[in-house]
């Protein structure tokens, strides 16, 4: 399996060259030259794997498909090292909730830090630790995050051998929960950049950093963000299982909604429809800021500057420029790189906003790949943490809630919906507290984290302040 970069560079380049790498070297983002398709007879084969050996088995089933450049024997064993009951909480991995008559939560948040994101992360960092010791080399990981990314790519790759990670995010934006998991962090090898702006002024320093080809090579630069494509391929596992546990027959549909922020989680539902997975419509759930809903709604893809991006209750989708959108496009597109480049290159540098609502191409975003999409506000979110509550005794956190509000708009007559939840509710307790009047569960092993002392630098949104940072802590090691 090749791949090749959204953005034209047809370099071939095996998995474990992009999975150091990350952003490409033209810009874009990495897929694979295509994408397998699983018949019926597959599928059914990987219904059995996942109820006779589990979720790591079928992990292994669908990343060997995209990864040939591992020994089979040494990746099954990194699934089954990432995918147990002790890290995850459940033998299951993504057990089922339900929430009425084919309506559902899929529990994705039962890791280390609370957060969907560990699903990819915890594997994640097990494949750099392998991949960086087949090499003899060391890997600087750079990474943004509006709340969930960060923790969770820390936590995952402390005290990995020949790895350091940077971590920015938006100074005094995310929930104290989550800056408390982030913070008081210790290990020499994580440091903790608060950057004063938006969430997007992180990623644009992300993306100008690795696109300085001499300092990402001199520095061995890597990322977490979902632009990493391995990022991305190990959360299309977990659609296989949700559907596994919503159905009983391979010739069943089903729908998923995503709360959505930087469209890496829908971006991976996308993958799997694109293998073959029945899925009927993929739903696109934003909060206020609502870049994608607006696309979905018009053909308009139009960032926001961070003074227009709104700071929510659901923070971690307080962003404008969906950074992993550029990847659905380029399908949408008939992989046309030369018009990518020119959309998400040119087009988004100059006016900040790419239309497509006057090409065919748009129409075939809901016919042809299941998108649909809707927009939450803070007092939906209110009414929804309540009315679940009430009527299902669960309670959810804010971005999950949106996720709850827009798929009631989609649900259809014998088509299981399945939501994806996104945190534990204790990650953002103020809101949870305004909704029910109470503060949500806390796990015991986070009593008191807020009190613990921290360790991170405030720095301007400054692209040669991060980069200064980046070197002097290599140059010290």
């Amino acid at each position: 399996m090749n791949y090749l970069s959204t953005r034209g560079d047809a370099t071939p380049r095996r998995f474990c060259d992009i999975l150091l790498e990350g952003l490409a070297p033209d810009g874009g983002l990495y897929l694979p030259a295509r994408y397998p398709r699983i018949d019926a007879a597959t599928l059914a084969h990987w219904r059995d794997v996942y109820v006779r050996q589990g979720y790591a088995a079928l992990a292994f089933e669908i990343l060997s498909l995209y990864i040939d450049d591992i020994p089979a024997a040494d990746l099954r064993r990194l699934c089954e090292q990432t995918y147990t009951a002790e890290i995850f909480g459940t033998p299951e991995i993504t057990p089922l909730k339900k929430l009425g008559d084919g309506f559902y939560l899929q529990a994705l948040s039962n890791g280390p830090t609370l957060a969907f994101k560990d699903m990819a992360m915890q594997l994640l960092g097990n494949l750099f630790e392998y991949e960086l010791g087949r090499r003899g080399k060391q890997l600087n990981i750079l990474g943004a995050t509006s709340g969930d990314t960060g923790s969770a790519a820390e936590y995952a790759m402390r005290g990995k051998r020949g790895i350091r990670v940077f971590m920015l995010s938006p100074h005094g934006r995310m929930s104290p929960f989550q800056q408390a998991q982030m913070f008081s962090l210790q290990d020499p090898n994580i440091h903790n950049m608060a950057i004063e702006g938006v969430f997007d002024d992180c990623q644009d320093i992300v993306k100008a950093v690795s696109g300085d080809l001499d300092f990402k090579r001199r520095h061995d630069i890597g990322t977490v963000n979902s632009i990493n494509w391995a990022r991305l391929l190990a959360q299309v596992v977990y659609y296989f299982a949700g559907y596994f546990l919503s159905t009983r027959g391979d010739d069943d549909r089903v729908s998923f909604a995503v709360p959505s922020g930087n469209f890496g989680n829908v971006c991976a539902g996308h993958v799997a429809r694109m293998m073959g997975l029945p899925i009927q419509r993929l739903v696109v759930a934003t909060n206020e800021n609502d870049v994608l809903d607006e696309f979905f709604r018009t053909g308009v893809y139009r960032v926001r500057a961070g003074a227009d991006t709104h700071e929510t209750s659901s923070p971690s989708m307080d962003i404008s420029k969906a950074s992993n959108f550029e990847r659905f496009v380029f399908d949408l597109l008939g992989r046309d790189a030369a018009r990518v480049r020119a959309l998400f290159g040119d087009a988004l540098a100059g006016t900040g906003r790419c239309d497509l609502s006057g090409d065919s191409a748009f129409a075939q975003a809901g016919a042809r790949y299941g998108f649909v999409s809707g927009r939450s506000t803070h007092a939906d979110r209110l009414e929804t943490i309540r009315e679940v509550y009430q009527r299902h005794g669960a309670t959810i956190d804010p971005h999950t809630a949106d996720g709850v509000k827009v798929a009631r708009q989609y649900v259809q007559p014998g088509v299981p919906m399945i939501v994806l939840e996104t945190a534990l509710p204790i990650k953002f307790a103020a809101t949870i507290e305004e909704a029910l009047g109470r503060a949500p569960e806390r796990p015991a092993r986070f009593n008191g984290i807020e009190s613990l002392p921290r360790r991170v630098q405030v720095l301007p949104a400054d692209v040669e302040r991060v980069k200064q940072v980046i070197a002097r802590e290599c140059e010290s090691c």
